[in-house]
């Protein structure tokens, strides 16, 4: 294996190919207000990502299906919050907080962490993978410090592959607070079905409401159903009632076994989109779904430490995890085309 360090001078404007041989070509550039992509290929498709940007990973494209949501970005936007550039795949939630904020809360949507700017990034490049990783160092004065070092890994011929995010806590005496998720925005598929190595019902129906979700009495109707079972979760076949958003809850994972997997199956096309992690890393699980003529994903699982409901929400059910001082964490998710 070796390193190649990715600095400024190899993002411009016009697309170029920094690396390239039998298995995989790797090309950068940058889109406007300095934002810097780079994208991955192999012989089964691609990974855009934004290496200084949160290590963003804007889009993914396998077998020729796409694994991103339809928005309303055609490319990257300077942001402060994940909602300024809301076209991504995937994006990294946390790391102090998380979610959506209650009105007690004082953190931005999702945290602090998905739109910071890297301090530095490079290429683990091996025979049959390339892997990015950038690592950003967070720290306040009579504040928290740690130092975060998020990656992804795509294989010579694979069609899926390995999001992580390793977090340290680099204060020499105090704990700190730990909400991660790793928030993968799929795309919505026409009749779709979800499964996953869960019992029936372990997925619940979210109760609360946030402040960016405006109920309406169609939307209202269509959660009652839910509740009284009239309406089958896992089909994906009413796409009208998917706005607002229906989000649902899986809690205490290791329950259910360590390893497990989660798939969004098309019927029609006959491939299907999976997950797999552990329920060690990850004790909970969401699942989104929204469809309107601008935003459509089916994010048919969101693993986390926690529900996306704010920082307080976490203290209350118990689920804040905490790292203490030079304690670190390493989070693993395998994601793509079911094979």
């Amino acid at each position: 294996m070796y390193r190649v360090p990715l600095s400024a001078t190899l993002f411009a404007a016009e697309e170029q190919v920094i690396l390239q041989s039998d298995a995989f070509t790797v090309s950068t550039k940058c889109y406007p207000q300095n934002i810097a992509s780079l994208t991955i290929i192999n012989r089964r498709g691609h990974l855009e990502l934004l290496p200084f940007m949160g290590q963003i990973i804007w889009d993914a494209v396998f077998d020729g299906h796409s694994l991103r949501m339809k928005n309303m970005f055609a490319r990257p936007q300077p942001a402060a919050e994940i909602v300024d550039t809301y076209g991504c795949f995937a994006f990294h939630s946390g790391l102090l907080s998380g979610g959506c904020p209650a009105p007690e809360d004082t953190h931005p949507l999702h945290g602090e962490f998905p739109c910071a700017r890297m301090d530095s990034a490079w290429l683990e490049i091996s025979d049959d993978s390339i892997r990015l990783v950038s690592e950003y160092e967070y720290v306040q004065g009579f504040g928290h410090h740690y130092l975060a070092c998020p990656s992804i890994r795509l294989g010579a011929a694979a069609a899926r592959f390995d999001i992580e995010m390793e977090v340290e806590n680099c204060s020499a005496y105090q704990p700190m607070p730990l909400i991660y998720m790793c928030h993968m925005n799929y795309a919505y598929v026409e009749g779709g079905i979800m499964r996953q190595t869960l019992p029936d019902g372990a997925f619940a129906l979210r109760h609360t409401i946030p402040a960016h979700v405006h109920p309406t009495p169609a939307w209202q109707a269509f959660n009652e159903a839910i509740l009284q079972g009239k309406v089958d979760a896992n089909r994906l076949n009413q796409p009208d009632c998917y706005d607002p958003e229906i989000v649902y809850f899986a809690d205490d994972l290791p329950q259910y076994g360590e390893n497990l997997e989660f798939e969004l199956h098309d019927p029609q096309r006959q491939f299907s989109f999976s997950t797999r992690f552990s329920s060690r890393d990850f004790p909970c699980a969401t699942r989104w779904i929204l469809y309107n003529p601008d935003q459509q994903v089916a994010a048919f699982v969101l693993p986390a430490t926690a529900r996306p409901e704010g920082y307080r929400a976490a203290v209350a059910a118990g689920t804040l995890q905490w790292l203490q001082a030079g304690e670190s964490k390493l989070f693993h998710v395998n994601t793509g085309i079911k094979e």
